[in-house]
């Protein structure tokens, strides 16, 4: 287990204290390594995240966004049929699952195929945030 202090940082920096604490929090969410997931880069401002979820249907599945996290989570319905197993290596356990989001990115979309289940991801940049060119006006004549 790690631990970062990050207060070296504190003292020289102003503005900064979202970062940490979002780092700190992304250290301390002890998730576990269930279910398994991915994440790409699709585009300049798109993504997709991948998570295996086989063994349970789109109803027993939920996507939220809330507080700048995506939290995927599952639970299997309650399964009454009596079974007796020689071996039980699937898990069919309840997961949840979060991602921290950063400004501006949104899921548009889900879907799942073949046990997976695939989020859409987006980043859109507000027109007032996004870079814009200044125009160079020439030298203005002075009256005299």
């Amino acid at each position: 287990m790690r631990n970062t202090d990050f207060s070296p940082f504190y003292r020289s920096t102003v503005g900064f204290d979202r970062l940490f604490n979002l780092l700190d929090n992304v250290a301390d969410n002890g998730q576990t390594g269930y279910p398994p997931y991915n994440i790409e880069k699709t585009g300049d401002d798109a993504y997709l995240i991948t998570v295996a979820v086989a063994g349970f249907s789109d109803d027993e599945l939920n996507i939220e966004a809330r507080d700048g996290q995506l939290v995927v989570s599952g639970k299997k319905a309650e399964d009454t049929t009596e079974r007796k197993y020689l071996h039980r290596g699937i898990a069919n356990r309840a997961f949840e699952k979060r991602f921290q989001l950063a400004d501006h990115v949104r899921a548009t979309g889900a879907r799942t195929e073949n046990g997976l289940l695939h989020i859409e991801l987006v980043r859109e940049v507000p027109e007032a945030l996004k870079p814009r060119r200044i125009e160079i006006s020439g030298p203005q004549a002075i009256d005299a």
